[in-house]
């Protein structure tokens, strides 16, 4: 396995966020992760709002009296502003142009990811890698635009790699989203195409 992925001339480092709800204008992330390569970032965030129980039954992730709970045990968290800084210094540590790719990223992953930047003020830093981004939802109607019963992450996984895995977990998500990328092994155009 490479040491990271180079797609065409940019770094490609996949990432995906956990969040207490779908509203991309009030949820708070709970988990951060990323990788490219052998490169991984991962952590959890203590939440300002509580979890909804659909998103535990989903995520495994609840709030107890000792902390965040990932199914049942307890995880080390940091502020989310902590959080933030934190990639965005693991961003840094990769090669420029830097394109940041995460499953239906432009509607969900990219605006939440946004908000929380300019809530904490951290906004300008993050441009300052001038980073790009790709939606490899898009990019897996863009490539197969017939044959697919479902665009999740999770089905494209099981149709392409034959495999299922945690989704859900944000490392696992990010993880899978990257061997998935390999399997497909897209062209530039198609990259640029569902890029943003």
């Amino acid at each position: 396995m490479p040491p990271s992925m180079v797609s065409g001339d940019s770094q490609v480092v996949f990432f995906d966020l956990e969040t207490t709800g779908l509203d991309t204008n009030v949820c708070d992330i709970i988990q951060i992760s990323a990788i490219s390569g052998d490169s991984v970032f991962d952590v959890y965030t203590f939440p300002c709002s509580p979890i909804p129980y659909n998103v535990t039954q989903i995520t495994g992730l609840s709030l107890g009296n000792s902390g965040l709970l990932h199914h049942g045990n307890q995880v080390p968290t940091v502020l989310i502003g902590t959080g933030l800084a934190s990639f965005i210094s693991f961003l840094r540590s990769f090669q420029r142009p830097l394109l940041i790719a995460a499953h239906n990223g432009s509607r969900f992953d990219v605006p939440v990811l946004e908000r929380a930047l300019q809530v904490h003020g951290l906004m300008c830093y993050f441009q300052q890698m001038k980073p790009r981004f790709l939606d490899t939802l898009l990019l897996g109607k863009q490539l197969f635009p017939t044959g697919i019963s479902s665009y999740s992450q999770e089905n494209l996984v099981q149709h392409f790699l034959g495999t299922s895995y945690d989704a859900h977990n944000a490392l696992a998500d990010v993880k899978a989203l990257q061997e998935l990328y390999r399997k497909w092994d897209p062209d530039r155009e198609n990259v640029s195409l569902c890029s943003f």
